[in-house]
């Protein structure tokens, strides 16, 4: 990830990351100009999925089956079978 510096629009170094949430987080950042100098913060913040985890498919999956009777388990794993 390049982040620029918001003064001369430089290339900065992160030189900490402050994680406020597995969305979110602090970019404490310095300008690579040596002349600029600017020291300043970026936040980075989680937006949108565009392609759900395919862990998370699984994950849920496996929950909605452990969830189920037995006999209702055994009923999807024939319909399972006939795909």
């Amino acid at each position: 990830m390049r982040v620029l510096c918001t003064s001369c629009g430089e290339t900065a170094i992160i030189g900490k990351t402050n994680r406020l949430s597995l969305a979110h987080a602090d970019l404490y950042c310095s300008c690579s100009n040596p002349e600029c100098g600017h020291t300043f913060v970026a936040n980075l913040s989680f937006s949108h999925t565009l392609s759900p985890s395919a862990q998370a498919a699984s994950a849920i999956v496996s929950e909605l089956a452990r969830a189920l009777s037995p006999t209702q388990r055994q009923q999807l794993q024939q319909e399972l079978n006939l795909l």
